[in-house]
């Protein structure tokens, strides 16, 4: 029990791809997973961006305390190099470069956290844990400087900072020989990928990949709306490669309150990000991020809100209630909305939400699409893979499907499920 560990992961993509390189540190350090219960280091790579993943954080610990109280408990990540008191009383808390060094986890208990303007972005393993993925969420960006007024990741995941390009050929190549057939590109603000040595940015590092060995499907995480310029939108619109989805933190659309924000843009930006992008991509998959109730978001802001979405060109919407971070400048603000108003502006964006999801899905019903089939079983016979433009299509479980690109003819729509069934191949005469 003493050289096994188990890794609890809450929040981002980004957070996903930092607890495989934990994994793979830990292993070649000799320990060996093992199951929560029986895991001699339990660790927490946890997210702080919200009072829920906070809340998130502390029934997880009262879970491992009841099922494995003997556990050495680590709170590493964003959670821990921003708030190292806050620490629910575990052995260790590891900050954002600590995180990534094995013998951290097993040497003397205490805190350990570098500051932010030194952090590092971390080597690429030499073998990646591929066991179960169709899809795998590589990290090439990390750290964030816009300062946003609600938000605390700057502080969490300090100055931005990219992974080499040559770094990120080579780990595409190999991702692809490794037979993964879709790659996310994933970091805390992608948009901000540099490589120095050329001055390339993101647009130019999807034009290279066009033309070297990666996975056939190339997703993107969320961008930045002011990366959506003319030749970015030609770019993605061109690509063999890259999905047509894309995923906006929008966060509001009333102007007054995105000034409040220090969102730097406003909503005729978005209108006119999305007018192009549709025009180039109409079948294009929109996702955008919400907060509500931010500080001095009256009623008819929230309205204001609400009509913009409904009426864009967005396909869903994630949907978060403004939650206060001690550190940030709104913490501090005044014109603090009751929190029974935020339910209810949430259960309405989530209407509206449903109500965008149906329509989008509607229309593709008797289309033709390719899916990944993963390998988890639905509802006990069904299998579920994404399409291009990020719909999940359920088609009849089929072992045979897993981690293949399949053609699916998209059939109806069973209450929230979109159901299909393989294309059938007409063999030539």
């Amino acid at each position: 029990m003493e050289k096994t560990f188990f890794i609890h992961t809450t929040g981002c993509k980004a957070n996903q791809w930092d607890s495989s390189v934990i994994a793979e540190n830990l292993a070649k350090a000799g320990l060996v997973p093992a199951p929560m219960d029986r895991a001699g280091l339990v660790v927490i790579n946890a997210c702080t961006v919200t009072g829920g993943a906070v809340r998130d954080i502390r029934r997880f610990l009262n879970r491992v305390k009841r099922e494995n109280p003997g556990a050495r408990c680590a709170l590493v990540g964003c959670h821990g190099q921003v708030y190292p008191d806050d620490n629910f009383g575990v052995a260790l808390v590891l900050g954002q470069t600590e995180k990534f060094i094995a013998e951290r986890y097993t040497g003397p208990r205490g805190t350990f956290i570098t500051a932010r303007e030194s952090f590092s972005i971390e080597q690429v393993p030499r073998e990646f844990t591929m066991e179960g993925k169709t899809r795998f969420f590589f990290k090439i960006q990390d750290g964030c400087d816009r300062f946003c007024s609600y938000c605390i990741v700057p502080y969490a995941r300090g100055i931005p900072r990219s992974r080499p390009l040559a770094e990120i050929l080579d780990a595409m190549e190999t991702l692809r020989d490794k037979g993964i057939q879709e790659v996310v590109l994933t970091g805390i603000e992608i948009s901000a990928w540099r490589d120095g040595q050329r001055e390339y940015g993101l647009t130019e590092l999807i034009r290279l990949l066009e033309d070297v060995p990666t996975p056939p499907r190339i997703r993107l995480s969320s961008i930045d709306p002011l990366m959506f310029d003319g030749t970015f939108i030609d770019t993605v619109a061109r690509s063999r490669k890259v999905a047509k989805s894309f995923h906006i933190p929008l966060q509001s659309a009333s102007d007054t309150v995105l000034a409040a924000m220090r969102r730097p843009y406003r909503q005729g930006d978005i209108r006119t990000i999305l007018d192009e992008l549709l025009a180039k991509i109409p079948d294009a998959g929109i996702g955008m991020d919400v907060i509500t109730g931010f500080p001095g978001e009256n009623e008819d802001r929230f309205l204001e809100t609400a009509a913009f979405l409904d009426s864009c060109g967005a396909y869903y919407l994630h949907v978060f209630p403004f939650s206060t971070r001690p550190g940030t400048k709104a913490a501090l603000m005044d014109g603090k909305v009751p929190e029974s108003t935020k339910k209810e502006r949430v259960r309405i964006l989530k209407r509206l939400d449903a109500k965008k999801r149906e329509a989008f899905h509607r229309r593709f019903t008797g289309r033709q699409a390719h899916i990944i089939p993963e390998g988890k079983r639905y509802l006990g016979h069904y299998m579920r893979g994404y399409t291009d433009n990020y719909i999940p299509v359920y088609i009849p479980y089929d072992k045979k499907l897993e981690n293949r690109i399949v053609e699916v003819t998209i059939d109806r729509l069973e209450g929230t499920l979109v159901t299909g069934r393989p294309t059938p191949r007409i063999p030539p005469k």
